[in-house]
């Protein structure tokens, strides 16, 4: 493809996306399918520059300004990913030289919030948050997220599954903390690989490896996936269970549901029953109350420790919509809690870092609970679930996961029993 027709192609592909309209994963998709004729290279360029604008978005939206033309034009040239000779070949005289004045500015003088990239609200909460470590945080936000990988423990061991990746020519090293996991650097054509084919690992970044894990989930019991979503959490907990006993899969969205149905193939199990709810005070709930042993809580959030992956959400979300999803995580936690019964385990978690969807849902419960719910500490949980280095995941009671510290997505996780 000619070089000014793919930054063109690139230009188009960042205007719609910045409309923050619909999930940016989910426009990008839409635009491959739309030109079925780009290659891999050319998507991955295409891909790559436009998550690279919404990672920077205020820094190159302020060093636009000195140019002229289309916005979105010299926000892809900002951004570009790919090929800085190919680049070179589609910018006119005037571009390239605005290109090169743009690159003497000393980006570490500028203001912080050119620096660190995030709305204002944001930005404010985590530092308070984190005080000195917020810095690396906005680092660690701004990287492209490693491939992690779950070995399926019903079908294979991790060593085996590592031996499989060597032998097509694919370093996959083991997680620091999650026993099933395997990172790769780069995003090879996992599906076009046995291994992957015959279920023996599934994506599944390792913080959300670990939360499965905390649930405990054993041989032969009932267990709940309340918010299975495309069900990573509900094959791990499967796989965990030997595909023994009954594992419900609740989710409001038979979109979500059906997008399982794959997976659930590839990976041997024939325990899963996935349901689709009306909402979380569904029928089909009430009937199980007080019948199972373990319930997983992975609270819709607002994604916020996912912006390695999903740069959008952090110009997509507010805090009103925060507010708003507050409401709902404490009803489910509330509708989740009746199916558990005495002796069994009640896992909140989500993949947000902030105190308001973390702590704050699972420190009220708490005290509105406490005659019928006992909290158990994180470190406690994970230690009997063998995960290395636990007392470096939790703050206080909870399980805290951050990018710039543990190297995964940012989780959160409180666990009771019930009494």
């Amino acid at each position: 493809m000619h070089p000014n027709a793919l930054l063109e192609l690139s230009t188009e592909l960042i205007h719609r996306v910045l409309q923050l309209q619909h999930p940016a994963d989910g426009v990008v998709s839409d635009f491959f399918r739309q030109h079925r004729t780009l290659g891999m290279r050319e998507r991955h360029t295409l891909a790559e520059t436009t998550y690279t604008v919404l990672r920077e978005r205020l820094l190159y939206q302020h060093l636009a300004q000195s140019g002229k033309g289309e916005m979105e034009r010299r926000l892809a040239v900002l951004a570009w990913q790919g090929n800085e000779a190919f680049l070179r070949a589609a910018l006119s005289d005037t571009e390239q030289q605005w290109l090169a004045q743009v690159g003497t500015i000393d980006r570490a003088a500028l203001p912080d919030k050119l620096r660190h990239n995030l709305p204002e609200w944001l930005a404010q909460r985590l530092q308070a948050a984190l005080g000195d470590e917020f810095w690396p945080l906005v680092e660690a936000m701004n990287q492209s997220a490693p491939l992690d990988l779950r070995v399926n423990a019903f079908k294979a061991k991790r060593d085996e599954v590592q031996a499989a990746f060597k032998a097509e020519g694919i370093e996959a090293l083991p997680t620091p903390y999650s026993p099933l996991g395997l990172r790769i650097a780069g995003k090879p054509a996992l599906h076009k690989l046995a291994v992957f084919l015959r279920g023996d690992v599934e994506v599944q970044d390792e913080g959300s490896q670990l939360l499965a894990l905390m649930l405990g989930a054993k041989r032969s019991e009932m267990v709940a996936d309340f918010c299975a979503g495309a069900g990573g959490k509900t094959l791990a907990l499967g796989a965990e269970m030997r595909n023994t006993g009954r594992l419900y899969a609740f989710d409001t969205s038979g979109h979500r549901l059906a997008s399982l149905k794959p997976r659930l193939a590839r990976s041997g199990l024939s325990n899963v029953y996935p349901v689709q709810i009306a909402h979380e005070r569904d029928e089909r709930i009430k009937r199980l109350a007080g019948k199972l042993d373990r319930v997983l809580v992975d609270a819709p959030c607002s994604g916020l420790g996912t912006l390695r992956r999903n740069p959008d959400l952090k110009w997509r979300q507010t805090p009103q919509s925060v507010d708003e999803l507050r409401v709902k995580q404490a009803a489910i936690l509330a509708s989740a809690a009746r199916l558990v019964k005495p002796g069994g385990r009640l896992v909140y978690a989500t993949c947000s870092l902030l105190d308001a969807e973390n702590e704050e849902i699972a420190q009220a419960f708490t005290a509105e609970r406490d005659r019928d719910f006992k909290a158990v500490p994180a470190l406690e949980v994970l230690t009997k679930a063998h995960i290395a280095d636990a007392p470096t995941l939790v703050r206080g009671d909870f399980l805290r996961l951050w990018p710039h510290r543990h190297g995964t997505d940012g989780f959160f996780a409180a666990v009771w029993e019930r009494r």
